[in-house]
């Protein structure tokens, strides 16, 4: 199964990228995922179920210890995986 997760972590500052958006990007990047789009107001990502579930309990964690107040995920079945 494939799933694609599309997050935000807060608060938002537009002058400058918050830690723990930091950290969301770096956490989403060194994921075993097949497609990642971190932008300023949403991001997503992609891959196989197991790769997804893996990098959201790691997105939880660490961008709550980078000082996220709320983090908003939305979790999609997509296909099948690629095999």
């Amino acid at each position: 199964m494939r799933l694609r997760v599309e997050f935000t972590t807060e608060p938002f500052d537009l002058d400058e990228a918050p830690a723990h958006a930091v950290v969301a990007r770096e956490v989403m990047h060194a994921a075993e995922l097949d497609a990642v789009d971190v932008g300023p107001f949403g991001n997503t990502a992609e891959g196989e179920a197991a790769a997804v579930l893996t990098a959201v309990d790691a997105l939880l964690r660490r961008t709550l210890e980078a000082g996220a107040t709320r983090v908003s995920l939305q979790v999609n079945v997509v296909g099948e995986a690629v095999r």
